[in-house]
C-alpha cells in the first residue's frame, strides 16, 4: 500500500484502529498513554508502542504538546496513519519523531486492528 509521507521514519508494530478523530489535548492521558474519553471507540486502551491508525486530529492545537509529551513519557505511538494530516498531528509528530503517513479511505478502511505491520514512511509504503 502506498502513502503519502508527512513525516519520516520507519517501524513495525501492530495497528490500533479508530474509526473516530483522536482529541489529543482531552481525550489522552500523556503520562500514561491510555484513551480517557469515554466517548471514544479506543476508551480505555493505550496508544503506547502501537501504530495509531485514525482519520485525524480535532481540538486544540495544544494537542501538539500532548502529543510530545507521550514520546517524553515513552508512551506514544509508535508512528500515526491517517486519513488526513490535520496540523496539530502533524506539528506533533513533526516535533517528536513519530512517523505520520496518510493513506487514502479504501485503504484505511482495510486496514485491520491488531495487524502487524512494517511503515515506510521514507519510500512510503505500508506492507
Amino acid at each position: 500500500m502506498n502513502v503519502q509521507v508527512i513525516v519520516k521514519g520507519k517501524t513495525k508494530g501492530a495497528l490500533l484502529v479508530s474509526r473516530n478523530p483522536i482529541n489529543f489535548l482531552g481525550g489522552i492521558d500523556k503520562k500514561t498513554g491510555l484513551v480517557r474519553d469515554e466517548n471514544h471507540d479506543l476508551f480505555g486502551k493505550s496508544i503506547a508502542n502501537k501504530i495509531l491508525v485514525f482519520p485525524f486530529g480535532v481540538g486544540s492545537s495544544v494537542g501538539a504538546y500532548t502529543i510530545y509529551s507521550l514520546k517524553y513519557n515513552k508512551r506514544a505511538p509508535l508512528a500515526m496513519i491517517c486519513l488526513k494530516a490535520d496540523i496539530t498531528t502533524a506539528s506533533g509528530c513533526a516535533i517528536s519523531n513519530i512517523p505520520l503517513v496518510v493513506v487514502p479511505k479504501r485503504d484505511y478502511e482495510s486496514l485491520k486492528d491488531g495487524s502487524k505491520v512494517s511503515l515506510d514512511a521514507i519510500k512510503g509504503n505500508i506492507l
